[in-house]
C-alpha cells in the first residue's frame, strides 16, 4: 500500500470529520446513519495510519469501510451531501491509489444488476463489512443472510437454502478456508458458488483457495461493479446446475416409472435397452440368433373347467409368477403369456453366445420348481399341474411389433412356429429340444435321452428332437 497516499487520506479525513459530525447532528434518518458510519470508519483508519503498527488485514478492512460508506454517500441525491462531494471523491480516489484497486467512480454509469429470488450468504467477522455488503446487495433485490464467524456460516448453511456465499478469508476461529473446504466436501453444498474476499494478495493463498474449490477470489477493498459481475456469473452457474439437477431428477423419475411399469411385463434386458437406447422404442427389428422356449400346462382346460374364476387365477398366477422369476434369472426375455403357455427367448435383446445353455438350465430349474408349486396347490385345494417345455435354436426377427400407439418387443419367423410344433409333441415333465439346440449345447453339461422324430403340422420335413433328462454341471 502507498504510504504517501495513506498520509493524504489521513489529512483529508481530519478535514472531513468535523463536517460529517455537523451533518450527523442535524439529521435523524438513514442518511445520518451512513454519515456517522463513515465518520467512525475514518477515525479508526486515521488511528491506524498514525500508529503505523496495524497489520495489513485490519488496515484493508478499515480502508474498505471508509471507501464503501463514502461511495454510498456519493450515490445519494440528497442536497445535504453537496459540501462533501469534492472531498469524498478525492478520498475514494486516494484510497484506490493506496490499495491499487479500481475505483467505482469510473463505472458509476453502469446499471446495477438485480438478482431476484436469490439468497446470498455474507460471512465476515467485521460488522462494518457485513453492513456494507448487505446494503450493496439489497440494491440488487436479493435476499441477504449474514454470519459473523465461520461456525455461524456453517450453521446457516445447514438450515437455509443459499445460492451464493461471499466468504471472508481471515476470521478468528474457523477461518474462511476451512469453511470453504467443508462446503466443497459436502454433497448437498458443493454446488454453491463461493467467492473468497480477502486483503491478502498472496498468490499461493489465492491458488490454494481456488484448488480447494473457490469459484472466485476478490481483494479488499472490493470494487462494487466487479463484485456485481462476479456474483452474476456465480449465480448463473448455480442456476444452470440447479436446472441440470432438476433434469436429472426428472430422468431418474422417468427411469423408475419405466422400470416399474414395463418391468412387470417385459424382461430387465428390454427395460435396459429402452433406457439406454430410446431409439429402441421405434417400430422395426433385426435378425437375431436365439434359443426360443415355449412351455404350457398339460390338460389345463380340463383341470380348471369346474374351478371358480378366482381359483383359476390363483393357480395361474402362482405358476406364471414362479416361471417368470426363473426365466428372468437366467437372462431370458418373455415374449408373452398365452393363457397358461409362456413364450420366451434367450439371446435377445441382450446378445449372449451361450443362449442355448442358458435356456436348457432355465428349463431344468422350471421343471424342478413344479414340486414346490404343486405342494402349494395341494395346500390350497387346487389341482396338481404338469408342464412340458420345448426349446429350439435359430434365427428370428426380434424387435418392436405393433403400431405407433401400441407395440411390444417380440419375435417372429419360422423358428417360432417350429418351437410351437415341438412343444405340441412334448410330454408332461419333459424338456424337448430341437436338433439345432442340441448341436449348440456343450454336450458335457447335459444328459440327453434317445432322439425321436416328429411330423409337425405344416412342416414337410421330419424333425429330430431330444429329451433332456438332466445336467452334469452348473454351466
Amino acid at each position: 500500500m502507498s504510504k504517501q497516499a495513506l498520509r493524504k487520506v489521513s489529512q483529508l479525513g481530519k478535514r472531513l470529520i468535523p463536517t460529517l459530525t455537523g451533518l450527523h447532528t442535524s439529521r435523524s434518518d438513514d442518511l445520518s446513519e451512513d454519515i456517522v458510519s463513515l465518520k467512525d470508519a475514518m477515525e479508526r483508519l486515521n488511528t491506524m495510519i498514525e500508529s503505523n503498527d496495524a497489520n495489513q488485514h485490519d488496515m484493508l478492512n478499515s480502508i474498505a469501510a471508509v471507501k464503501g460508506y463514502a461511495e454510498m454517500l456519493l450515490e445519494s441525491e440528497d442536497e445535504v451531501i453537496a459540501p462533501l462531494v469534492k472531498g469524498l471523491t478525492e478520498m475514494t480516489a486516494l484510497l484506490s491509489t493506496a490499495t491499487k484497486a479500481p475505483s467505482n467512480a469510473a463505472t458509476s454509469n453502469r446499471s446495477t444488476e438485480t438478482f431476484e429470488d436469490c439468497t446470498i450468504l455474507i460471512v465476515d467477522d467485521m460488522p462494518e463489512n457485513l453492513d456494507l455488503m448487505s446494503r450493496l446487495l439489497r440494491k440488487m433485490d436479493c435476499t441477504i443472510v449474514t454470519a459473523n464467524s465461520g461456525d455461524a456460516a456453517l450453521a446457516t448453511l445447514a438450515t437455509t437454502r443459499v445460492d451464493l456465499v461471499l466468504l471472508d478469508l481471515v476470521m478468528p476461529g474457523t477461518d474462511g478456508r476451512e469453511v470453504l473446504a467443508r462446503i466443497k466436501s459436502d454433497e448437498d453444498l458443493r454446488a454453491i458458488p463461493v467467492i473468497m474476499i480477502s486483503g491478502r494478495q498472496d498468490m499461493d493463498q489465492i491458488i490454494d483457495c481456488i484448488q480447494v474449490g473457490a469459484d472466485d477470489y476478490l481483494l479488499k477493498p472490493v470494487n462494487a461493479v466487479l463484485l456485481t459481475a462476479r456474483i452474476k456469473s456465480g449465480i448463473e452457474r448455480k442456476r444452470w446446475h440447479d436446472k441440470e439437477a432438476s433434469y436429472r431428477e426428472q430422468l431418474e423419475k422417468r427411469e423408475q416409472f419405466i422400470r416399474q411399469t414395463f418391468g412387470r411385463y417385459i424382461s430387465d434386458a428390454i427395460v435396459e435397452e429402452i433406457l439406454e437406447k430410446p431409439e429402441g422404442l421405434k417400430l422395426g427389428g433385426d435378425l437375431r440368433h436365439v434359443t426360443l422356449m415355449m412351455s404350457d400346462i398339460r390338460s389345463f382346460t380340463t383341470l380348471v373347467e369346474h374351478l371358480p374364476p378366482e381359483q383359476v387365477m390363483a393357480l395361474l398366477n402362482r405358476y406364471l409368477g414362479k416361471m417368470t422369476d426363473i426365466i428372468l434369472h437366467h437372462g431370458g426375455t418373455i415374449d408373452e403369456f398365452l393363457g397358461d403357455a409362456v413364450l420366451a427367448a434367450f439371446g435377445a435383446p441382450s446378445v449372449s453366445a451361450d443362449h442355448a445353455t442358458k435356456a436348457v438350465n432355465c428349463a431344468i430349474q422350471m421343471q424342478e420348481a413344479m414340486a414346490e408349486i404343486n405342494a402349494e396347490n395341494i395346500a390350497d385345494g387346487l389341482p396338481i399341474i404338469e408342464m412340458a417345455i420345448a426349446l429350439n435354436t435359430g434365427e428370428v426377427v426380434a424387435g418392436n411389433i405393433g403400431s405407433e400407439r401400441r407395440s411390444k418387443y417380440g419375435f417372429v419367423g419360422h423358428q417360432v412356429n417350429l418351437t410351437s410344433r415341438i412343444e405340441d409333441d412334448a410330454r408332461p415333465h419333459e424338456i424337448l429340444i430341437s436338433e439345432q439346440t442340441y448341436r449348440a449345447l456343450n454336450g458335457d453339461h447335459f444328459v440327453a435321452g434317445e432322439s425321436r422324430t416328429i411330423k409337425a403340422k405344416g412342416i414337410e420335413e421330419l424333425l429330430t428332437v431330444y429329451p433332456i433328462v438332466g445336467s452334469t454341471s452348473n454351466a
